[in-house]
């Protein structure tokens, strides 16, 4: 077998441990939380030892950017495969507000806020994380456009629609404490109302 041959299955292996990596960074990080999620703690969670982790990785920082990074991608993929199968019609509207505010909630979210909430007090750790939430904003606002077949050259649609974003986010950060299902969903209901009647 060729040097080439060999090179494959061990790219195939750092790959998959990688991945390992960065999914069990974002489990740890959202049933953890940030002081207690290290790298050695990542690894164990991943099966592989602290070193391998440390040469996918050097610091902490580098793991948790990398797998909120890795972990949106995948749910932005998810989000645009559930769109392409939403209903039409009257019910539509809803059943976009939900899948939205569905982005917002589950172990993605809590983790990402442990990144956030460490990023606000370390500057090195902010500068890795704002472009990663730019991008992530201006994705999930495409969509939500896209989705709810919104004409932003139309005054105050763009607005509403990153209101809608930001409505999603804060019921994401209320339902960290507690289970928030029960009002979650009547206010998902009014909000496809006020789009209905916003975006004509």
């Amino acid at each position: 077998m060729g040097a080439v041959g060999l090179r494959e299955p061990q790219q195939d292996r750092s790959r998959a441990t990688r991945l390992r990596l960065l999914e069990a960074a974002v489990d740890r990080l959202a049933e953890l939380g940030w002081g207690r999620t290290t790298v050695a703690v990542v690894a164990e969670h991943a099966g592989v030892s602290r070193g391998a982790a440390q040469h996918h990785f050097p610091t902490r920082e580098d793991l948790f950017t990398a797998a909120l990074d890795y972990m949106f991608d995948v749910r932005i993929a998810e989000v645009r495969r559930r769109g392409a199968n939403l209903p039409s019609g009257a019910s539509r509207t809803e059943a976009v507000v939900d899948m939205l505010v569905s982005f917002y909630t589950g172990p993605l979210f809590r983790a990402a806020v442990q990144v956030w909430v460490q990023a606000a007090s370390d500057e090195a750790l902010r500068a890795q994380l704002v472009p990663l939430e730019a991008r992530l904003a201006r994705e999930t606002h495409a969509i939500a456009v896209d989705l709810l077949g919104a004409d932003e050259s139309r005054p105050g649609v763009r607005e509403t629609v990153q209101g809608l974003l930001d409505m999603a986010r804060g019921l994401g950060l209320a339902d960290l404490l507690t289970d928030d299902s029960k009002r979650r969903r009547r206010v998902v209901r009014q909000w496809a109302r006020i789009l209905d009647e916003s975006l004509g």
